[in-house]
């Protein structure tokens, strides 16, 4: 793999991403002289002594304390002499008493992306951290040595200022480490891969630890998998809207450019491209059969009889037709599973708009990240090459610390979060319920004997997600808490916010599985039912599916008559019609998770095939192959 460089101006989500997950990187030699002067700028004023805020001076709360020619406390009575300056010492300490998040460690790609995010603004030229000192940070990284970082301890300002001195504290010797797989002293870490440790000089602590790091690195790696799981929440609905026959007029083009929110027009595009090539879509309401539990008398052929379910209609009397003669001129006057009603409810016909403005969500934190990847962080700024009286003038005390462009995006797509879970669950429980399924078998399972559950507890797990994300949704933007004696008297919140982000993603994905699982499911179901129709009325007459049709006539030989003209009427159109088959794309879905998960002919321990199902999305191996497949 050719490594990233890094130049502090082009690096994009998907070269972060390679490298979170072991792609090196180098430093651009056209701006490392940049980084050069702006550290040679610092030390000339350091050496003229000019009072610099952070270089000459206290941090925070301690601003407007000035540093001495020398340690006040060598001066004790038998005080050993410090081999520091105090410059030194003031950017030491800094990183050695700010490493204290608590919690689980970060995974190890969380911590190479803040690694890469730090070197990347740093080569921006404004921080005033020399090259060497650069290049050592940029050698730890590519060593493989990621550095122990707890998740618990930023207020995303100033900055990640706790999570980056855990990782710059591994550069300076101490702290912890990961290193080809074990836990380590971070001076070990360093010993075992060939690197020493640094000595950090004019305000590099303050580059190190000054920035938005992590909630960048989550956020960016978030939404990686955010974008997948909009695709899968795509490809889900579809395989849904297959398995319930359902209408594809809701998703078409025209619709669309009425309202044309970007997100919404590409669902209604990518549900019209999954649907391609659905005969079950659109189909006839009086062709859709009804299930009924299997009996042994069920079938009238051998091969039929291995069947596991029955099927029927109700046949519409021709006194209740009054009214309703245009309609049964077009359609049957027979009732199966589909409901004579022109729309769909709203968690299938509204999927454009739901999940489109989830996309939007998405969209519009990309863009604030991608923005973020490239700009300068750390505090105070420096500009060695401005003409200025001042030196006030030359190195500037400002706010890009801060993480409220952050913090809010991710608030953004917190709440965005639970509404595409929740709407997944919603089509789940749709396919599960008898009431509203549209003819298919309750929780999706024969139970002619009343012993089988099917999928009914599939849909409680979904709702106990949901729940779950919905409770987590709180923005935690909203509720600054002042920190540094009130120095820092308003902060963004914003790791919290990118580290839930990155948590619920995950859940996000399980959700979605479980909608999979469940479709495919009901698909197998829907589309046998309806095969199994046509195949009875290829080779029976009428009066033989005339037993399938419950409410005929019982009474006049005239009436029977006619009854069976209109059943053979349904029987000729079953029997013409080609073989009933999802949405091409949906079809490639479907058969990547049959090659893992059986169909439940009767119940069985389901626990192992929904963790399967959650691998699936989590791996990305069902969209991969939907994709693959697709572009051919």
């Amino acid at each position: 793999m050719n490594k990233i460089r890094l130049d502090g101006r082009s690096l994009t989500r998907s070269q972060l991403v390679a490298v979170a997950y072991g792609a090196q990187v180098e430093l651009s030699a056209e701006q490392l002289p940049a980084v050069a002067r702006a550290a040679d700028f610092l030390a000339e004023q350091v050496r003229r002594e000019e009072p610099i805020y952070g270089v000459s001076t206290g941090f925070g709360s301690n601003a407007d304390r000035l540093l001495g020619a020398h340690h006040l406390r060598d001066q004790l009575p038998g005080a050993k002499r410090s081999q520091e300056t105090l410059h030194e010492e003031l950017q030491r300490n800094l990183i050695v008493t700010h490493a204290v998040c608590v919690g689980e460690a970060f995974a190890p790609e969380i911590v190479r992306a803040m690694l890469c995010i730090r070197v990347n603004t740093l080569m921006r030229g404004h921080s005033g951290i020399r090259v060497q000192t650069l290049q050592a940070l940029t050698d730890l990284l590519n060593a493989g040595i990621v550095p122990v970082v707890p998740q618990l301890g930023s207020v995303g300002a100033s900055g990640d200022l706790a999570p980056l001195s855990h990782l710059a504290i591994v550069l300076l010797g101490g702290g912890e480490a990961f290193y080809e797989g074990e836990r380590m002293p971070g001076a070990q870490a360093l010993e075992r891969a060939g690197l020493t440790p640094v000595k950090l000089s004019y305000k590099e602590g303050l580059a190190l630890n000054n920035g938005t790091a992590q909630m960048l690195a989550c956020g960016v790696l978030a939404l990686s998998k955010l974008e997948d799981l909009l695709d899968t929440a795509d490809l889900a609905a579809a395989m849904t809207i297959d398995a319930f026959a359902g209408r594809l007029g809701a998703f078409a083009p025209e619709v669309h450019a009425l309202r044309p929110h970007p997100g919404q027009v590409k669902v209604a595009q990518n549900l019209r491209t999954l649907l391609d090539g659905s005969t079950l879509a659109d189909i006839p309401y009086h062709l859709v059969p009804r299930f009924r539990p299997w009996l042994p008398q069920s079938w009238d052929t051998e091969a039929a009889q291995q069947l596991s379910f029955d099927i029927g209609w109700d046949w519409v009397p021709f006194g209740q037709r009054h009214g309703r003669e245009k309609f049964y001129t077009r359609f049957r006057p027979f009732r199966g599973g589909k409901k004579h009603q022109p729309q769909d409810s709203y968690s299938l016909r509204c999927i454009p708009q739901v999940h489109g403005a989830v996309r939007d969500a998405i969209a519009q934190a990309a863009r604030v990240l991608e923005i973020e990847l490239n700009s300068l962080t750390d505090n105070p700024i420096v500009f060695p090459d401005a003409q200025a009286e001042h030196v006030e003038q030359q190195v500037i005390s400002a706010g890009h610390f801060h993480g409220m462009p952050l913090a809010l995006a991710m608030s953004y797509v917190k709440a965005a979060i639970p509404v595409l879970a929740s709407i997944s669950e919603r089509r789940l429980n749709k396919l599960v319920d008898p009431a509203t399924n549209d003819g298919l078998p309750g929780f999706l399972i024969g139970n002619e004997d009343a012993t089988e559950s099917g999928h009914m507890i599939v849909q409680y797990t979904a709702a106990a997600i949901v729940n779950d994300l919905s409770s987590r949704a709180h923005p935690a933007s909203v509720y600054s808490i002042p920190t540094s004696a009130n120095a820092e008297d308003h902060v963004s919140m914003g790791a919290n916010e990118a580290r839930h982000v990155l948590a619920m993603a995950d859940d996000l994905g399980k959700v979605l599985a479980l909608e999979l699982y469940t479709a495919a499911q009901a698909l197998d179901l829907r589309r046998d039912m309806i095969n199994a129709a046509r195949d009875l009325a290829d080779r029976a007459d009428a009066a033989t599916l005339a037993v399938k049709v419950a409410g005929g006539p019982v009474a006049g030989a005239a009436d029977h008559a006619e009854f069976l003209a209109e059943v053979e009427g349904l029987r000729a159109e079953l029997s013409a019609a080609e073989e009933f088959r999802p949405g091409r794309a949906v079809a490639i879905a479907h058969a990547k998770l049959r090659e893992s998960i059986a169909f439940l002919d009767h119940d069985r321990a389901l626990d192992g095939e929904v963790a399967t199902a959650v691998q699936l999305v989590r791996d990305g191996s069902v969209l991969s192959a939907v994709r693959a497949e697709m572009q051919h």
